[in-house]
């Protein structure tokens, strides 16, 4: 649908026929899927099918949450496509049973039923039942002829009118409409058009233009008619929006609070919050610290949201549900997403919410799980929004869950996300593991203050020991996470080596070190949350916390080129280099060499060889 959408676009004055014509070249700012340009009418990157309409269940969610605080001034519809290849994709279930479900009353989606596919018709893969199904998830559905344009306005005019339900306008459609092939017949409904060019697909491009009436002389040609139609549109729409602004000018002199705080839910203003306050339970898990966090979290700042993928009293986010209540059909006063087991629906509706605005959106499972969110988390990195994704149960420590949910190779893979540059030469996004308690709240801190991209917190299921502090002020020395990685414990002197780890396995190098000490040893012990922040420090810094002419050794519950990157080509990494096993963690750690001994062990057998 981006040739539509950049035509249309075309007519309200967002392009010109010179950027048409330039479709899908260097330096055009018409790609082959539109990606974000607000100022071009472009309100989301898209292209993955699904996750369009998904983000639209997101933006009306929203918008049901704002109206619920500043009232039905604010109130708007949310118009959204979705294709035949968008219906089978799995997100589309989630995203319909989520609006069903919820009763988004607010929400018009406009289906392009024309039985066509890149590869096949529809008949080859399917024969379900579109209508039942969404009528099933409790949706408001209107079947029309979609090339009927009389048909089209009274379902809208129909859905526009819906007080209870979301509406699927299913329009039949014929895929190539008008189009002709060479000797001048029908080629309609053929499935080479779909991905191709007229006249590449076996159509005739020239008689196809001419049969539906446009220009051979100038193919972008726009007519007189046409234009004065859109002129009359567009005059029509001014004089709507300027009378809504209006309104909006006399309600904000009628409610000036409610206006202040409007504007700051838009702003993206975080309210100042006394992070130094926030009393932890000594050697908590840090998705219990989390919780603590977002207790807080959730009487300061009014507009955040937070989901959970069924998991909300075992990722913590419970934290934030516990001062506030989940959103049902009608009520949209509390500030919690039961999204239900349905992780990427989940990430891409927080998306969603995101790009409407307003919302700082949140949300949680187990980490393994980020394996089905990470087609949302890498549209979140490309759009540059600031989602926060709760990620617990870092590890094999999950212990007698067993391999299906021991995260092993996810946090490599989250990890290169801070690799990869978004358009603005910026990290794309922030992963953190923090070490112990008092790291999860600068994490949290960081998290809310980074704006600019998403964030990801992978925390742990099980308790952590405190980290150290030598002048017995941990916060203050958890502060220095925020370039990326900082000293835990020094050594007097050049250490002998250093010893470096993210999230619990920092607290295991501290129970190494005392051992090793022990054989009159130098040791510096780096916690490393954000390898990605660590990298973009200055050289200086970076050269101070790992000097290039020291050893260094890394532990990770992850595979092991999770680290190789901080302990350098000549550093050695114990990792997990397979998959996990089911046992308790303890039992785990042990066998799997995550021990003080072992560490002891590894470092004295790096340091002889």
């Amino acid at each position: 649908m981006s040739a539509m959408l950049y035509s249309i676009l075309t007519l309200t004055g967002h392009f010109t026929t010179e950027e048409l014509k330039n479709f899908r070249q260097w330096g055009s700012p018409t790609p082959g899927h539109p990606e974000l340009d607000i100022l071009r009418g472009i309100e989301n990157t898209s292209g993955p099918l699904g996750q369009g309409h998904t983000m639209a269940v997101g933006a009306a969610i929203a918008e049901r949450f704002l109206v619920a605080r500043f009232g039905e001034l604010f109130a708007h519809k949310i118009f959204t496509y979705i294709s035949d290849g968008g219906i089978q994709e799995e997100i589309s279930q989630g995203a319909g049973r989520l609006a069903g479900f919820l009763g988004l009353n607010n929400l018009i989606m406009f289906y392009d039923s024309n039985d066509i596919q890149l590869s096949t018709e529809t008949s080859a893969v399917t024969h379900e039942d579109t209508a039942m199904k969404y009528t099933s998830w409790g949706w408001n559905v209107i079947n029309i002829d979609g090339n009927d344009q009389s048909q089209i306005r009274m379902a809208l005019a129909s859905a526009i009118n819906q007080k209870e339900k979301p509406t699927i306008i299913i329009g039949k459609t014929i895929m190539g409409k008008g189009l002709l092939d060479n000797e001048g017949k029908s080629f309609e409904r053929k499935t080479s058009t779909h991905g191709m060019p007229v006249s590449e697909a076996g159509g005739s491009f020239e008689k196809s233009l001419e049969h539906l009436g446009g220009s051979i002389a100038d193919p972008f040609l726009i007519f007189p008619e046409v234009a004065e139609f859109y002129k009359k549109v567009l005059e029509n729409k001014i004089k709507i929006s300027s009378g809504w602004k209006k309104k909006k000018e006399e309600w904000a002199v009628q409610n000036g609070e409610q206006d202040r705080k409007l504007h700051s839910f838009y702003s993206g203003e975080i309210p100042e919050i006394d992070y130094k306050s926030i009393i932890q339970k000594e050697g908590s898990a840090t998705r219990a610290a989390s919780a603590t966090v977002l207790g807080v979290l959730a009487k300061k700042i009014e507009n955040m949201v937070v989901a959970s993928a069924d998991l909300s009293n075992s990722d913590k986010t419970d934290g934030f549900l516990k001062n506030t209540h989940a959103f049902t059909a009608g009520d949209f006063t509390g500030a919690f997403l039961q999204a239900g087991v349905s992780e990427l629906t989940m990430a891409a509706v927080m998306n969603g919410m995101a790009l409407h605005g307003g919302i700082i959106p949140a949300c949680g499972t187990f980490f393994v799980f980020s394996d089905y969110m990470k087609p949302a988390v890498r549209l979140a990195c490309l759009m540059e929004l600031p989602v926060k994704y709760i990620w617990t149960h870092d590890a094999f420590r999950v212990g007698e869950d067993g391999p299906t949910h021991q995260p092993v190779e996810q946090e490599a893979q989250l990890r290169l996300m801070e690799h990869l540059k978004n358009h603005h030469g910026e990290n794309s996004m922030l992963v953190l593991r923090p070490a112990d308690s008092a790291e999860t709240i600068i994490a949290w801190k960081m998290a809310l203050e980074n704006k600019k991209t998403p964030t990801g917190l992978i925390l742990s299921r099980q308790n952590i020991k405190d980290l150290p502090s030598e002048n017995n002020n941990r916060f203050n020395d958890a502060l220095q996470a925020e370039k990326g990685a900082y000293i835990v414990e020094d050594c007097k002197g050049k250490p002998d080596i250093i010893l470096i780890a993210s999230g619990s396995e920092v607290a295991t190098l501290v129970e190494g070190a005392q051992l090793l000490r022990m054989d009159n040893l130098n040791i510096r012990i780096v916690s490393a949350p954000s390898e990605g922040l660590f990298r973009n420090q200055s050289e200086i810094y970076k050269k101070s916390i790992i000097p290039d002419n020291v050893p260094v050794f890394g532990l990770t519950a992850g595979l092991s080129v999770t680290l190789h990157g901080l302990v350098g080509p000549k550093g050695v990494v114990w990792g997990m280099n397979s998959f996990g096993y089911s046992a308790p963690y303890k039992i785990l750690d042990d066998k799997l060499g995550f021990t003080a001994d072992n560490v002891y062990k590894r470092v004295k057998e790096y340091l002889a060889g």
